[in-house]
């Protein structure tokens, strides 16, 4: 059955117009599971909508697996929510889209995915991710794919280390052949991997009777509480030599508690053709972990946060490092300014969030609850004031001169131009549009509750208790020097032909419903 989006396009219609083509002389092909809606979550929304420090888990796992793979192909499988997973990822280059309808599993949706790859992919080789890593660093991708070449195996699993309570890891183990078979005698194989079981899968086991196992014609015994134990867990993440996939990805069965084909049940199937499944630890297990909950969400998020003030806390000053949002772009800002050695001096308050091309300069202060999106650039020595909103439309670039200050609550956005040694004090709301951008000159007072927009004012000028809209503001000078101040100027007011007193002769008005 054909799903249809609210906007009346079929997700097959999506998909052609969203997805691009690949590129038959990469090295790689990465694969991201976005299917899955994450009941867990408890939320409308996709689960692989959810963000970690701002962007979207699926958008950040793609890119880091597209860039520690030497711009690798990327499939990316979408189900539930399906339309608007496509619609925020977006189009992008060597990306394409494959529609998993139904959800039966992990193993499944790689069936999709090669499906709908062109045949060439099977002389690559090819990565799979989950969409809801979303600490991953390219560099961990970068690590994986060098060993996963290195070691010349069939099969690799990336895997991480849990350091919590057994009982609460919901992770899928990975089973290593142990010293001992069942019979009590070494092994040869010690270490091998033998197979990835879910955490459901070993807490459905008996646990009076041990699990018994063959690999390479030895048996092993495990018990249940042996199984739970194990610490080393599945990430999610797989490297497999292509053809090979292809070849053995449809001996998958749904022989689980589930009753769904799981990926990691390939290592299995691998071990007994005799194909070689090696197993390659994450150089930090938090950079692999994937939530289920908002819980986890919140610790992902709380890592994220950590790592960026880590990297710059000796840079710039924060007020609190529990609480600020500094996007992706402006930390890498900030620390290739440092690079050409001026001390920054730049002061950063609790809850200050700051997304956008952002433009620093040494000396800015900005207090308590500033809020910046867009493309803002900032003059030497700038001091923002407690709860300032600033922020432009993609294509619009606001301007904040030197020694300039805005004070508290105020709103500056839009197609913006403010000189150097204004101030700007509260109550202030200053919008400039495509059509008609504001332009406030240097040395600029502006006070009391007062809107400006597509305005243009001289520099030196005083205004005070305004609204001036698409005006020109000339700087006077009284006789003894002074500048004249510019005073309750207010627009005549529109629609007074709708608006008359209330009295007792008042017709009765029906409130719609």
């Amino acid at each position: 059955m054909e799903v249809t989006t609210e906007q009346d396009y079929t997700v097959t219609e999506l998909i052609d117009k969203f997805s691009n083509e690949l590129d038959p002389n990469a090295e790689a092909t990465a694969i991201v599971l976005a299917a899955g809606h994450g009941k867990r979550i408890k939320s409308q929304r996709s689960k692989m909508l959810h963000k970690i420090w701002g962007k979207t888990t699926v958008a950040r796992v793609s890119k880091a697996a597209r860039r520690g793979l030497q711009d690798a192909n990327l499939c990316i499988v979408v189900g539930i929510k399906a339309d608007s997973v496509i619609k925020t990822v977006g189009k992008k280059p060597q990306q394409v889209y494959a529609f998993q309808e139904e959800q039966l599993g992990t193993g499944h949706a790689v069936q999709i995915a090669l499906q709908a790859l062109p045949d060439y992919v099977a002389s690559q080789n090819v990565f799979v991710f989950p969409g809801d890593i979303g600490l991953l660093r390219t560099s961990t991708v970068q690590s994986f794919g060098e060993q996963f070449t290195k070691s010349r195996a069939d099969m690799m699993v990336l895997t991480g280390t849990y350091e919590g309570i057994p009982e609460e890891n919901y992770y899928g183990r990975i089973v290593r052949v142990p010293a001992v078979d069942a019979e009590g005698k070494p092994s040869d194989e010690a270490g091998k991997v033998i197979q990835i079981m879910e955490a459901k899968d070993i807490q459905a086991l008996n646990p009076n009777k041990p699990y018994v196992v063959d690999f390479h014609g030895k048996k092993y015994e495990f018990t249940r509480q042996e199984l739970m134990n194990i610490n080393e867990f599945n990430t999610g993440v797989f490297a497999f030599n292509g053809e090979v996939l292809r070849k053995y990805l449809y001996e998958l069965d749904v022989n689980n508690v589930q009753g769904e084909l799981y990926v990691t049940d390939l290592i299995k199937i691998f071990n007994d053709h005799g194909l070689t499944v090696a197993a390659f630890p994450a150089d930090d297990s938090k950079a692999v972990l994937g939530f289920n909950n908002k819980s986890v969400l919140r610790e992902m998020n709380s890592i994220y946060q950590a790592e960026a003030y880590d990297r710059l806390k000796d840079i710039i000053n924060f007020r609190d490092p529990l609480d600020f949002f500094l996007s992706d772009e402006i930390v890498n800002t900030i620390l290739t300014m440092d690079k050409s050695g001026e001390p920054l001096d730049i002061k950063i308050g609790k809850s200050v969030y700051i997304k956008g091309e952002i433009e620093f300069a040494p000396g800015l202060n900005l207090a308590d609850g500033v809020n910046i999106q867009g493309n803002v650039v900032f003059g030497k020595n700038v001091t923002i004031h407690k709860g300032v909103e600033i922020s432009t439309y993609p294509h619009q670039t606001l301007y904040i001169g030197e020694n300039t200050e805005i004070f508290q609550d105020n709103i500056i956005k839009g197609n913006t131009h403010i000189g150097k040694n204004c101030r700007i004090e509260s109550g202030v709301n200053v919008t400039g549009s495509d059509q008609y951008p504001s332009r406030i000159g240097n040395r600029v007072m502006i006070k009391g509750t007062s809107y400006i927009f597509g305005t243009e004012i001289e520099e030196n000028s005083w205004i005070e208790h305004c609204v001036l809209k698409a005006k020109r503001v000339k700087c006077n000078y009284d006789r003894e020097g002074n500048v004249v101040p510019i005073r309750y100027v207010i627009p005549y007011p529109e629609g007074l032909e709708n608006v008359e007193s209330i009295g007792d002769d008042r017709e009765e008005y029906t409130w719609p419903k």
